[in-house]
């Protein structure tokens, strides 16, 4: 339920030629850029700002840049999440060796991971009991309680979660979702320029099958394609899963299974330990009914050939070698580019992490993470909040009475930086250092037991949806909050050495973005208490969504590949971030100065400078099957969207730059998108 500012997978070696410079431990220090917190050489002037703004500002970056072979792209985002990689190496390497009381589970954890003999020993072992369910199977009931039953590795057509309730935040809920494709969209089933993806899939299909001795691998490559593009079909594409009214549906049990017949959602719920629940909140819920009738209709060969897929594919980075080849092969090289696999420990740290991502963020946070950065953060959120406030006073769009929910709302809103103020516990986890899959299987259950103790009480509003340690941050709508992880406080987002304006084009520009998210198309539809509750008058409604679409429309000419534009509907929610998020760091920083003007340094004013800041956090290299991917599935626009698809709705940056008609950004003062 939470809105990340985005999403970074954890990467591989720093490149010294990104523009940081090299510190005296370059494997756990944090970078430096330039002398006052821009990398200038990283810049290619013989661009011009109107043009191509984020070519100017990182083009040369870009151009000398070489994305390691182990990665799918490299950038400042990335260099952090390298940089916190190698820490929390070096504390799980600690751990290791010098087990503590608090950190013997982390180490037993990654030491399971690295024990890369033991895995290949032990072959398909772990996942023999499971297969042998599937293929005992005699039934379509049989199926549905394997697939939802808690424990192992296991895909479903149908899932059941534990969040907030979005009409009621205090309480928690159930809520159930459609799913059962396997690649990342359904997109990658129905159009064309993916077919050659589709034959490889079909191929992989087959690898696995064969390698969990599958009878006729190739027949049930073939039928499971099939029966993957019919749900494909039936699925909601994902900007309409975006929408919060529409994935809001209250239903009793026996009104979904009247509601979608074919498959018998109470036998889901109750293999769940779900079965005593009055209400669910169903999301895409007029596929339900047409998945349901797929999974009535296809044969059980098929049906069973694809759940013990789901299990192989689910299953096969902690499995042998061949396993995690084949993997790797059509999941990472095909579908993103990524020429080799990450080294085992570095798979190793990302399990780890993701398992038991506390713990490791309560040491991380006591060696990396001074208290002074908590502090300062905490006056930059309020420089920004107080920003907000009197822009939306300002609005000439916007009435009294919305004006006045609206403030509302954002003096309601909560702010969490650096990390918890209790870490979980983890001491009903059972890890063992010899047992690999079995850890994966017991943390699973022990996240999901964790759930349903607390389905019945209040909503724990301490709680933090990602660890210390992650180089991320969110706006959660259900509890109208903001939330900085201490990895992301750090150069080139923040640095206490840095400029002002650098700092507030970065970092600020993050504050910014995520205090925005709870005014964008979707958060806007919760009120102060994170209820989902329309809180706009008919009038002000009609246009903000006037303005939204505007700038969805500017987004959609954006051609980032041959034949490929940006979904400006999937992605309205993080283009509004953006654009609100800059708009509140430069207004932030020209309050900052008090009145007295700002300085210039290396011939940047200081409105410069904090565009530049915030074309310097968007600085990256990505590959091109990467990107096709991003475009298709993620609602963050590329890189160079996040740059050029904002500053040009900026009239200060046409100031700064001295933009003109004629430019290629150059937008019409009275076609600018102004929200917030």
């Amino acid at each position: 339920m939470t809105k990340p500012l985005y999403l970074v997978a954890s990467l591989s070696v720093l490149s010294l030629s990104s523009g940081i410079s090299s510190p005296t431990d370059p494997s756990t220090e944090a970078p430096r850029f330039g002398t006052w917190g821009f990398d200038l050489s990283g810049r290619n002037e013989t661009v011009k700002p109107g043009d191509d703004f984020y070519a100017y500002a990182n083009g040369g970056f870009v151009e000398r840049t070489t994305i390691p072979a182990d990665r799918v792209r490299f950038g400042n985002f990335d260099a952090l999440a390298i940089l916190s990689e190698a820490r929390v190496r070096g504390i799980l390497e600690e751990a290791v060796k010098s087990p503590t009381e608090s950190t013997a589970k982390i180490g037993a954890y990654y030491a399971a991971y690295l024990d890369e003999a033991r895995v290949e020993k032990l072959g398909t072992q772990p996942i023999q009991a499971d297969l042998a369910k599937i293929k005992a199977a005699t039934t379509r009931d049989e199926l549905i309680t394997f697939m939802a039953t808690p424990g192992g590795m296991r895909g479903g057509m149908f899932g059941a979660g534990i969040s907030p309730d979005a009409k009621n935040p205090t309480s928690y809920a159930v809520y159930v979702s459609s799913g059962g494709l396997s690649l990342p969209d359904r997109d990658y089933y129905l159009k064309p320029s993916f077919a050659e993806i589709r034959t490889k899939y079909e191929a992989y299909v087959v690898k696995l099958l064969s390698l969990i001795e599958w009878p006729e691998p190739e027949k049930s490559a073939k039928d499971i394609l099939a029966f993957e593009t019919r749900l494909a079909e039936a699925s909601w594409e994902r900007a309409e899963r975006r929408n919060r009214d529409k994935t809001y549906n209250l239903m009793t049990p026996d009104e979904l299974v009247a509601y979608a017949p074919g498959y018998d959602f109470k036998r889901m719920l109750e293999a769940r330990v779900l079965g005593k629940v009055a209400k669910v909140i169903v999301s895409d819920n007029t596929a339900f009914p047409k998945k349901a009738a797929i999974f009535a209709e296809t044969p059980m060969e098929t049906l069973k050939a694809w759940t013990a897929l789901g299990v192989a594919d689910a299953s096969a980075s902690f499995l042998s070698k061949a396993f995690v080849d084949a993997s790797f092969e059509f999941n990472n090289k095909t579908l993103s580019g990524q020429p080799e696999p990450l080294a085992r420990w570095k798979r190793g740290v990302a399990v780890t992490d993701g398992a038991l991502g506390e713990v490791v963020g309560e040491v991380y946070v006591s060696r990396y993470f001074p208290e002074e950065s908590k502090r300062q953060m905490l006056d930059l959120v309020n420089n920004v909040r107080g920003v907000l406030a009197k822009r939306i006073d300002k609005l000439d769009w916007m009435g009294a009475a919305t004006k006045k929910s609206a403030q509302e709302k954002l003096a309601k809103l909560s702010v969490k930086i650096g990390y918890p103020d209790k870490f979980r516990d983890y001491s009903a986890l059972e890890v063992k250092a010899d047992d690999l899959y079995g850890n994966i299987v017991r943390s699973g259950l022990f996240n999901w037991k964790r759930e349903l103790e607390r389905l019945d009480g209040p909503v724990d509003r301490k709680e933090w949806g990602m660890p210390p340690q992650k180089v991320n941050a969110y706006y959660n709508p259900t509890m109208n909050e903001i939330v900085f992880p201490a990895a992301i406080l750090q150069p080139p987002f923040f640095d206490p050495k840095a400029d002002p304006a650098i700092n507030y084009g970065g970092i600020g520009g993050v504050i910014g973005h995520e205090i925005s998210h709870g005014f964008d198309d979707q958060g806007r539809k919760s009120n102060g208490d994170g209820v989902l509750k329309d809180w706009w008058t008919a009038e002000d409604g009609k246009q903000f969504d006037q303005r939204a679409e505007r700038l969805g429309a500017q987004y959609e000419t954006i051609e980032v590949l041959p034949g490929e534009k940006i979904n400006g509907k999937l992605t309205m929610g993080e283009n509004i971030g953006d654009m609100g998020g800059l708009n509140l760091a430069l207004d932030a920083y020209r309050a900052s100065l008090k009145g007295q003007p700002a300085p210039v340094i290396d011939g940047t004013t200081g409105d410069q400078r904090v565009f530049l800041g915030w074309a310097q956090v968007w600085r990256q290299k990505m590959r091109e099957e990467a990107l096709k991917k991003q475009i298709h599935t993620d609602p963050h626009s590329p890189a160079v969207a996040r740059v050029n698809g904002v500053v040009r709705n900026i009239d200060a940056w046409y100031e700064a730059f001295n933009v003109k008609p004629g430019d290629k950004l150059y937008v019409k003062p009275e076609d600018r998108v102004k929200i917030w």
